[in-house]
């Protein structure tokens, strides 16, 4: 990489003055665990690399109108520790935390991880759960973007090549409501999830769904967010007919291929099995029957495949 031009500014407009003027391709370097890779296995060649960092407010996480604001570049280890984050958004720190080893935890970022624009990106369906919302700069000002509408394949986002993600925004939590997010990998740990769910509700007093959102990574090109899905869980309580639907809404929306981590059958019925099984955390987290960290019996008994269910998914899941 001979040609490789550094640059860290400490503003948001000399960040936006050097993209725009790169004579080449330029790439933002916010947590740096995706593009570093690519860049040591040559997947990368940019021309200059924009550390945004220094920039004040590209790191750090505070609340604003009854939500939160969570800079850019703010590393996962931080959001993990947030006690306001932990309680609001369970499922987006449970995300953030399956993201590599503790070293890759004190550099991963939101912004990193939406914007590599992996179909299998663990931190973003819960971002897609929540409605989070990125504010983007670039020469024309700010921006606000719904988090779906960034991630546009494998590899493409619809930021310009001028622009850059400078936070995002997480709305307020109404009472009864909590999220969570699930994912199968083939290993115990630090592995691409083969299929991820992320789904958030808001229960009423009776256990009702009033609001939902359900997203799924490694299913279709990009991580997909499925208003049939949630349309499921709303007006109704989280019983047996509630579960079987949701099951196969998920996998009527699962659209994925098959490579060496698992084919299409396979994928499509473990995104209706961690459908049931994040649905189940996420209800039983809105009534207040658990919190970060803790699992109840009832999603115990979800959260296990069934004898039938694990013996086919040993049988499919491998790849002819």
């Amino acid at each position: 990489m001979p040609n490789l031009s550094y640059a860290a500014p400490t503003s948001v407009d000399d960040a936006v003055r050097l993209l725009a003027g790169a004579s080449g391709v330029a790439k933002v370097l916010s947590g740096g665990t995706d593009l570093l890779v690519q860049l040591r296995s040559g997947r990368t060649k940019p021309d200059l690399i924009v550390d945004t960092k220094k920039i004040p407010g590209l790191i750090g996480i505070r609340e604003d109108d009854g939500g939160f604001v969570i800079g850019a570049a703010t590393p996962g280890a931080q959001v993990e520790s947030h006690p306001g984050l932990r309680a609001a958004w369970p499922g987006l720190v449970e995300a953030l935390d399956l993201i590599g080893s503790t070293q890759i935890q004190g550099r991963c970022s939101l912004a990193g991880n939406l914007c590599n624009a992996s179909p299998a990106a663990d931190s973003v369906p819960p971002l897609f759960a929540a409605a989070a919302v990125a504010v983007v700069v670039g020469p024309n000002g700010r921006r606000e973007v719904p988090v779906e509408q960034i991630p546009l394949g494998p590899g493409r986002t619809s930021l310009g090549r001028d622009e850059f993600i400078l936070e995002f925004r997480l709305p307020p939590r109404p009472a009864r409501s909590s999220d969570a997010y699930l994912r199968f990998i083939p290993r115990t740990e630090m592995d691409i999830a083969v299929v991820g769910c992320g789904i958030s509700v808001t229960l009423d007093t009776a256990g009702v769904c009033t609001a939902a959102r359900v997203s799924f990574g490694a299913v279709a090109p990009t991580v997909l967010l499925v208003p049939a899905a949630a349309d499921v869980l709303i007006g109704r309580t989280l019983d047996a007919d509630t579960l079987a639907k949701l099951d196969a809404a998920a996998q009527a929306a699962a659209k994925p291929i098959s490579d060496k981590r698992g084919t299409i059958d396979f994928r499509t019925k473990i995104a209706g099995v961690l459908a049931r099984r994040t649905a189940a955390i996420a209800f039983d987290r809105a009534q207040g029957k658990t919190i970060y960290g803790q699992t109840t019996e009832s999603q115990a008994a979800l959260g296990q495949m069934s004898h039938g269910e694990a013996t086919w998914a040993k049988t499919i899941g491998k790849t002819h």
